[in-house]
C-alpha cells in the first residue's frame, strides 16, 4: 500500500460506490455534502477524519462511509402510522443494503490485501439530515494498514 494510505482507501471505496447499482454520485462528506449542483441522488460519501500510528509499521484510519437519499414527502394525509406519507423507510432500506454490499466487498478485499478491518463496524441511521432532508446510514470502521515502505534510516537519520 505504500505511503499513500489515505488516497488509496478513498479511491478504493470510491470505485465500490461507482460500481454499486443504487449509487449515482460518490463524494466526500461534510457540511455541504448535499449542496453540490451535480449531485444525483442516491449519494455515497467517504470520510477519513481520524487515525493513529501504532508502532511505526501500522497506520490505523477511522473510515466513515455513508449512503444517502432525499426524503420525498407526500402532501396527502398520512393514514399509516408506521410508514407515514414519505419514503423514509424506503430510503433507509436501500441505503442500508448499499452499505451492506460495500462493507462486504471491503472486508473481503481488505483480507486479500493484508489490510485488517474490525469485524463489526458500527452503523447509524440519520434522518432528515442536512439541507435536502437526507435519510441514510453511516458505517464507521477502523482499518489497519501496513506501513512497510517507510524507512527512517534512509530519510531522517544516519543509522
Amino acid at each position: 500500500m505504500g505511503l499513500n494510505h489515505y488516497s488509496n482507501i478513498l479511491n478504493y471505496i470510491k470505485a465500490l460506490g461507482e460500481a454499486d447499482p443504487f449509487i449515482n454520485t460518490v463524494g466526500r462528506g461534510g457540511d455541504d455534502l448535499d449542496l453540490y449542483k451535480k449531485n444525483i441522488f442516491p449519494l455515497l460519501t467517504i470520510d477519513i477524519n481520524s487515525g493513529s500510528f501504532t508502532n511505526g509499521t501500522v497506520v490505523v484510519l477511522q473510515v466513515e462511509v455513508a449512503a444517502w437519499d432525499i426524503r420525498d414527502i407526500n402532501k396527502d394525509i398520512a393514514d399509516d402510522k408506521l410508514f407515514s406519507n414519505d419514503n423514509e423507510v424506503d430510503n433507509l432500506n436501500e441505503t442500508l443494503a448499499t452499505l451492506n454490499r460495500v462493507w462486504t466487498h471491503m472486508y473481503r478485499d481488505f483480507a486479500k490485501c493484508g489490510i485488517q478491518a474490525q469485524e463489526n463496524p458500527t452503523i447509524e441511521a440519520l434522518k432528515f439530515h442536512d439541507k435536502n432532508l437526507l435519510d441514510g446510514w453511516v458505517l464507521t470502521t477502523n482499518v489497519q494498514l501496513s506501513n512497510t515502505s517507510l524507512d527512517l534510516c534512509d530519510t531522517v537519520i544516519n543509522c
